[in-house]
């Protein structure tokens, strides 16, 4: 089976998508064969072959070869709301099994599989099932996403205590400078480096319109961690 790593974030909007996609083509780049799996998604739109995320689309235009839609998808949900509810009002209830298959699928094809996490780390997946679940299934890494902004301090700190407490490893963390106006930045930079247990893999610039494979080059240090690791 290949390897991987879990993608999880501080929040909600803070790049957890062009981060695994930049990732993906860093490791791709560094010649790895390396696909995206988006495990759930909410806020897919219809379209004639079925709901699409643009989230899960992004990591397969930027995998190896792009893999099948519904292994890399396989919980597609049309409302833009926390999944649990998403499901709830569809009448479903996500369950790990045909995730773990669609990623046994993925890793039969691939060296490596970038797994994007849904929200924050805390975001229920059903009445029963929380994010950690399934990480400890997929038996993956994690690495943090920070969104640098205000607030990212006590975020990315409560982030990397709720991994630790859930019994999942944070092997570490990736900046992603989303507020290209943040007031002392490199400072916040320096504080999370100091505070996290776990270290920085890298910091993503500012991009009105981020592009993974311009990106890619502030990760190929991360790549080169992750596959020797």
């Amino acid at each position: 089976m290949s390897r991987g790593a879990f993608i999880a974030g501080t929040d909600t909007g803070i790049g957890k998508s062009v981060v695994s996609a930049t990732l993906l083509a860093a490791l791709n780049a560094g010649g790895r064969r390396a696909v995206g799996m988006k495990p759930v998604a909410s806020g897919c739109r219809p379209t004639p072959y079925g709901l699409r995320n643009e989230d899960a689309e992004l990591l397969i235009a930027h995998s190896a070869a792009a893999p099948d839609y519904a292994q890399a998808n396989p919980i597609a949900l049309p409302e833009a709301i926390a999944p649990h509810l998403a499901a709830a009002h569809i009448g479903v209830e996500i369950r790990l099994e045909p995730i773990l298959a669609a990623f046994a699928a993925l890793s039969t094809t691939s060296d490596f599989v970038v797994v994007e996490g849904v929200g924050g780390w805390m975001v229920p997946l059903s009445t029963a099932l929380m994010q950690a679940d399934l990480v400890r299934a997929l038996k993956l890494p994690v690495l943090l996403v920070v969104g640098l902004r205000l607030g990212c301090l006590n975020h990315a700190q409560l982030a990397a205590r709720a991994i630790a407490a859930d019994g999942c490893k944070l092997a570490g963390w990736i900046g992603n400078r989303i507020d290209p106006h943040m007031h002392c930045a490199d400072e916040n930079l320096a504080t999370l480096r100091d505070r996290l247990p776990a270290p920085c893999l890298g910091v993503l610039p500012f991009a009105a319109s981020p592009d993974p494979h311009a990106l890619a080059p502030h990760l190929r240090a991360t790549a080169a961690t992750l596959v020797t690791a």
